[in-house]
């Protein structure tokens, strides 16, 4: 995922960069809860697109680890880890028991329509600034 931090003023990036380095385990932890957010808007988004009701796809749906990544970003993933997500998400060839193909499907592309609805929802944004709040309230920061 890869959210753009537009709702944040200058002042709340840099109090984003000191609890980064001051409580990582905060930060980490406020960043599960927006991956789970996240899921559950991908989720949605996929239950509206995929109308299909067989396998398990639905239920695939899960919000990976919080991870810093070479550039020190702290990263989560949301993920389907179903066998058949891939060609979901991307399309696939129709092709008859003989292997001739007779078609193709084009892709869903839920994961991306779902994290730009919730980047573009600013729940990405209104989460950090109430967290950063609450560390200057607790006087944390």
């Amino acid at each position: 995922m890869d959210f753009k931090l537009d709702g944040l003023s200058k002042f709340q990036k840099d109090l984003l960069e000191v609890a980064q380095d001051k409580l990582p385990k905060e930060t980490y932890q406020i960043m599960r809860k927006i991956g789970s957010k996240a899921r559950s808007r991908i989720t949605k988004e996929a239950r509206s697109k995929v109308k299909k009701k067989t396998g398990n796809y639905h239920k695939k749906f899960k919000r990976g680890k919080v991870f810093k990544d070479n550039q020190g970003q702290i990263i989560v993933r949301v993920i389907n880890s179903s066998n058949h997500a891939h060609l979901i998400e991307h399309g696939h060839r129709k092709v008859t028991g003989s292997g001739k193909e007779v078609g193709f499907t084009t892709g869903k592309k839920v994961m991306e329509q779902g994290i730009q609805n919730f980047d573009g929802s600013g729940e990405f944004e209104n989460m950090l600034s109430d967290w950063l709040d609450e560390l200057l309230d607790s006087g944390k920061l």
